[in-house]
């Protein structure tokens, strides 16, 4: 089978990497990707997937097979902004290649496994896969502020219910079990409202939210103490409300970025935000970022993301390592994201088997000068088209 898909890939070759340049050059920014989305549709036609659809939230999903067993490739085709694009060494819209990298925003964070994951699909209808499997290649919007809603929608709003999941983020080319829990919570304090020249008559919010502020950095840099696997905690962002420029703030609120290990919940991160505001009137609550699709579609992301992983000796994880060593000749690194992916939908939510494996480098994610290796993209496609073969 190895012989099979390497010549396949070979033959598919330029035009696989012409078609993540392709993508690099669609803006498709978090609620924008109708275009890029559209292309996808159009590519994974001319490969001649079994079938092709768009769904209401705007994820593209491609079907190859028609059994029991399902594997679910998913990759997000949203990327982040671009605010320094006179800093950029090329168009970060351009789709460069050279020295043997793609350079431009989202190659790494992840165009390139997108690309990868849709002929990896063409791969699999030459070759044809064995009648117990079914493939999907879900191409998932709203990823970088909306972690998981995408392919959420994507797996119940369709009814895939897949049997296993790849998150196809960049890994290095490594197999990631995992990843850390990311959630957002608000913290408000009241003041009363006064005015500038006569702060005494007031309560200026933001003083008090500075008691807060201190405890914060104070249990973050406690956290930044302890070795392995381990929490973290921010404060991201300040706000405050006043009747004017010459008035006392009569309210203030901060966000914090809170990093989770597997071993922590709702409940026990809940108790750290009661001792965060313990002794004063603030109150707290868990963020959540409200949102349109470009299909028009309300997505509503409650920003509590618990960690997940999955063991070494499960069915998905034996069959990734026995793909890497026939590819790569070696034992694979596994490790665990430290940043959160849509696998908290799939793993998280819907309890899916879920791992990742994806081409590109992590550290280029949202980076100035974002690339892809042209070669991990390659080693992608071959890696995920042999997957259905092992499992």
């Amino acid at each position: 089978m190895k012989e099979k898909v390497l010549e396949i890939v070979g033959l598919l070759e330029e035009k696989l990497i012409n078609f993540a340049s392709d993508l690099v050059k669609i803006k498709s920014r978090t609620g924008e990707e109708g275009e890029v989305v559209k292309r996808i549709a159009e590519e994974m036609r001319s490969l001649e997937y079994d079938e092709v659809f768009i769904d209401k939230v705007g994820n593209v999903i491609g079907k190859i097979g028609n059994g029991n067993e399902k594997l679910l490739f998913d990759s997000h085709v949203d990327n982040v902004d671009v605010n320094d694009y006179e800093e950029w060494k090329y168009d970060p819209y351009g789709g460069v290649i050279k020295d043997g990298k793609l350079y431009g925003r989202g190659a790494s964070d992840m165009k390139a496994s997108v690309a990868a994951s849709v002929y990896a699909g063409a791969v699999m209808k030459r070759i044809g896969l064995p009648q117990s499997k079914t493939v999907y290649v879900c191409c998932s919007v709203m990823e970088e502020d909306f972690d998981g809603e995408g392919l959420y929608h994507a797996i119940v709003d369709n009814d895939l219910k897949p049997d296993y999941v790849v998150i196809c983020e960049p890994s290095n080319l490594q197999i990631s079990l995992g990843h850390l829990g990311r959630a957002i919570y608000k913290i408000n304090v009241p003041g009363v409202s006064a005015h500038g020249a006569a702060p005494e008559k007031g309560v200026n919010a933001v003083y008090k939210m500075t008691t807060i502020i201190k405890r914060v950095e104070a249990l973050g840099k406690e956290y930044m103490k302890l070795t392995g696997e381990r929490p973290s905690i921010a404060v991201t962002k300040i706000e405050s409300t006043s009747v004017s420029l010459n008035a006392i703030p009569h309210s203030c609120t901060i966000y914090i970025d809170r990093r989770m290990t597997l071993e922590e919940n709702e409940e026990t991160v809940g108790a750290e935000m009661d001792r965060l505001i313990e002794g004063t009137d603030a109150t707290w609550e868990i963020y959540d970022a409200v949102g349109t699709s470009w299909k028009g579609e309300k997505i509503v992301l409650r920003s509590f993301l618990p960690a997940w992983e999955i063991k070494e000796d499960h069915k998905l994880t034996r069959s990734c390592i026995k793909v890497y060593e026939e590819l790569m000749g070696k034992k694979p690194v596994m490790y665990k994201w430290g940043f959160s992916t849509n696998g908290v939908a799939s793993a998280s939510k819907l309890g899916i088997p879920t791992i990742g494996f994806g081409a590109g480098l992590e550290k280029m994610a949202h980076m100035k000068d974002e690339y892809c290796p042209v070669s991990d993209i390659i080693t992608a496609c071959k890696f995920y088209s042999l997957l259905p073969y092992y499992l």
